[in-house]
């Protein structure tokens, strides 16, 4: 299923009422262990949030130790089970670690979502440097096929499974100063495809969310053009796009 949400408002909005009486029921998640890829910050930090508010067990993850710990801290203020992991993602022995770390100490892995993307150049998709090029796809595109594969295995063996990418809204509709970035999203939406297709025999459910310009550090440099277009000069909010996200990994 790829869910796309466009500003505040859902173009494609899949679920009902239902989804937000969840959250206010018995927690969902209780004994399942997940891991959130650049989770300290913006909407990594907030699905990080919403996992462990929902009972999971959630691995915090990011390249630098002082924003995992910072993150870590700000969660287990709120009382809930997060432990901390660095993993630059773009780095084979960190995303061995991460993966290998979590099952040692929990015992297996249930959920995985993949956040991280970069976006070092803004223009038209012909401007872009060829290392600029393949450092967007190796981090937003290869890293995420590349943990996914390494999780599959483990979810196999409990018999089920979430796996969620974080898309962009910018993989339907390009933004003029995101090309590379635009198309790297886009190669997402038919990873989910093949993977869903590859892996449902074995209970492991295959998701990817394509958010519009949520209020984070990272969209701050296409706030001011993106809005500008708008009928309506609102932005979603992460507490918005959370609603989506939490039925995703319920699985009923």
């Amino acid at each position: 299923m790829i869910l796309k949400t466009a500003g505040i408002l859902s173009r494609r909005f899949l679920f009902t009422t239902a989804a937000t009486k969840m959250s206010s029921t018995a927690k969902k998640l209780d004994g399942r262990i997940a891991i959130v890829t650049a989770s300290t910050e913006g909407i990594g930090f907030a699905i990080a949030k919403r996992l462990a508010s929902d009972g999971a067990q959630v691995v915090v993850s990011s390249r630098k130790q002082k924003n995992v710990d910072a993150a870590v801290a700000k969660l287990k203020m709120e009382g809930l089970s997060v432990t901390g992991m660095v993993c630059h993602v773009g780095l084979k022995e960190d995303r061995e670690k991460l993966i290998e770390q979590t099952v040692s100490l929990f015992g297996g892995l249930d959920i995985l979502i993949s956040n991280a993307a970069v976006n070092p150049v803004f223009g038209p998709v012909l401007s872009c440097p060829e290392d600029a090029w393949d450092k967007i796809f190796d981090i937003n595109v290869k890293t995420a096929f590349l943990l996914a594969k390494s999780a599959v295995p483990h979810m196999e063996k409990r018999g089920r499974g979430s796996i969620i990418f974080i898309s962009s809204i910018a993989g339907f509709q390009p933004f003029s100063a995101l090309g590379a970035y635009s198309v790297s999203k886009t190669a997402l939406l038919g990873l989910t495809k093949v993977l869903a297709q590859e892996v449902g025999h074995s209970g492991i459910r295959v998701n990817c969310i394509a958010p519009g310009v949520i209020q984070t550090k990272f969209s701050s440099m296409v706030i001011v053009k993106f809005i500008s277009n708008l009928p309506l000069p609102l932005l979603g909010a992460i507490k918005l796009f959370n609603i989506f996200f939490g039925c995703l990994c319920f699985g009923n």
